[in-house]
């Protein structure tokens, strides 16, 4: 038996069906511990998958008897561990059931071994889902790294389209890390770097994104900004923080920076749009250098 419990959320599914041998999902057995809850309707979907190590997704009789809700599927992929249990299904429907992020197409023939390939799937969902986490992260800060942010900034851009509301860009670049390297070693630039990351991320708000961009360049996505001065706010704010003294083994280094702002969706409406508009910004120190001088 397995220590973790799997939360388990079947979509669609009929009454009736719970009873019945074909695809009944034991408590226990040598895959699980289970948890099971039932929801009905496909339109559901999207909001079950959050908190839920795996949707049972049931499909009688295939996409003929049940359209699906391709939308909400592919979110819920990117939450939970998704099998569809279906008594017949064509090899096409499949196949683009598995490119959506399917986990598995369980049919009745098969339904003997639902336990097994539900507890198998939810193990390749976390292994899936710590390599994508490793990948997307800057290992030096522990922040995403550029490609998590595109698309952090994608699925917001897409919500913006459809509920138009500001969002701000901004870009930090940190200039005196050559010096640090120069006078304390590579270890006291990633000290520095680190520090930077946590003040940049204790500046901002929980459903705000700080990201790393490279060596000397972090981005701050704000999701949702009523005005332009609400994004200057922010940069006042961050940059108070910034300049603040760094200490590298008890001494102080000399740090500064230049931020650069973009605002959708009169900067750009795509993520590498905004990205270059508010890194050109900051070359150009659109905002001016602050520096512990300017105190």
């Amino acid at each position: 038996m397995n220590d973790k419990q799997l939360r388990v959320v079947w979509v669609g599914l009929p009454d009736t069906t719970p009873g019945e041998s074909a695809f009944c999902l034991p408590d226990g057995g040598p895959w699980g511990p289970f948890v099971a809850e039932s929801l009905t309707g496909l339109d559901s979907l999207a909001s079950v998958a959050p908190g839920a190590d795996v949707v049972l997704l049931y499909l009688p009789g295939g996409a003929q008897a049940a359209p699906i809700a391709w939308a909400a599927l592919s979110a819920a992929c990117a939450e939970a561990a998704v099998l569809v249990v279906t008594d017949a299904m064509d090899a096409a429907t499949q196949q683009r059931l598995l490119t959506t992020g399917v986990q598995d197409v369980v049919l009745q023939a098969d339904a003997v071994s639902l336990a097994q390939r539900v507890r198998l799937a939810a193990q390749r969902k976390r292994v899936d889902s710590e390599a994508r986490k490793a990948y997307a992260t800057d290992l030096g800060t522990g922040l995403p790294n550029r490609q998590q942010l595109i698309e952090h900034m994608s699925q917001i851009l897409a919500l913006r389209e459809r509920e138009p509301k500001p969002v701000s860009v901004l870009v930090f670049r940190i200039d005196g890390l050559q010096g640090v390297e120069a006078g304390h070693g590579h270890e006291a630039v990633n000290v520095v770097r680190r520090k930077v990351a946590v003040r940049l991320r204790a500046g901002v708000r929980s459903s705000d994104v700080v990201a790393s961009l490279g060596t000397d360049v972090f981005a701050v996505l704000l999701p949702s900004t009523e005005s332009p001065t609400d994004a200057q706010h922010v940069i006042d704010k961050l940059m108070r923080s910034v300049r603040e003294p760094f200490k590298v083994a008890g001494a102080d280094v000399p740090i500064s920076a230049h931020v650069g702002l973009a605002q959708f969706p009169q900067d750009g409406k795509q993520p590498d749009q905004l990205l270059r508009h508010a890194s050109s910004a900051a070359l150009l120190g659109a905002y001016g250098m602050q520096t512990p001088a300017n105190e």
